[in-house]
């Protein structure tokens, strides 16, 4: 398995995507199911599989961790091997990292609660939502940290008028970056406009770096380099 590569987990090869899901089996643990990418050898990972040890670490870390800062703790879990340049374990770690510095700067949350119930829901976004369901699984997540602390339901008036312009905000901002999909770009944009728009709404201070700097453009063969408000330079 090629552990941290933005390619295929089996055998390294590219990915390839098509528009309508197909037929595909899983070749780690052999679910079939309809899916939306294979590799150019023909490979298929479930997101199931693609995000096991990745969801897990995300969970350990943030139960232990006591920083402030949203995108250091991100840039903490990023930097283990069971989180991949992109993949659908980001649909858990963005909101995670949300929630856990939310907590340490004062936010009133029951943080295992929270974080079982965060993990719950960002299970069920799959993989490749940012093109195919015209919203990003960063900015569903980071609503779903929102939606939790501010008791947002189906039914409930402000919390769900806050959580929606949460995440149109986020949008709004990757849409003007652009594709292709990068989980650190979408990551790092939703979290440095949640960290701003919390304050703003709930009044807590979450901490942040006065520039955030990327790591992973090597590893993402779709980096957009000088595009990107947080590429390190050449």
């Amino acid at each position: 398995m090629a552990a941290g590569l933005a390619i295929c987990l089996v055998c390294g090869e590219p990915l390839d995507y098509f528009e309508e899901a197909q037929e595909v089996t899983c070749h780690i643990c052999g679910k079939k199911e309809t899916g939306h990418s294979i590799c150019t050898a023909g490979h298929y990972v479930c997101d199931a599989c693609h995000r096991a040890g990745g969801v897990d670490w995300v969970m350990d870390y943030c139960a232990r961790t006591t920083s402030k800062n949203p995108i250091e703790i991100a840039q903490a879990m990023m930097a283990d091997k069971s989180i991949f340049p992109n993949g659908p374990e980001h649909h858990t770690l963005v909101g995670a990292a949300l929630m856990v510095a939310y907590a340490n700067a004062g936010g009133e949350v029951d943080l295992e609660k929270a974080l079982a119930e965060l993990k719950k829901r960002s299970l069920q976004v799959p993989g490749g939502t940012c093109g195919f369901w015209g919203t990003c699984g960063a900015a569903t997540s980071a609503g779903q940290f929102y939606s939790i602390i501010s008791g947002s339901t189906p039914m409930t008036r402000t919390p769900w008028a806050e959580t929606q312009r949460l995440t149109s905000r986020i949008l709004g901002r990757l849409a003007d970056l652009g594709g292709p999909r990068c989980c650190k770009r979408t990551g790092f944009t939703a979290i440095q406009e949640t960290a701003t728009y919390v304050e703003e709404i709930r009044g807590v201070h979450m901490e942040m770096p006065e520039r955030i700097v990327c790591t992973h453009s090597a590893r993402n063969k779709e980096c957009l380099r000088g595009n990107c408000p947080f590429y390190p330079g050449e």
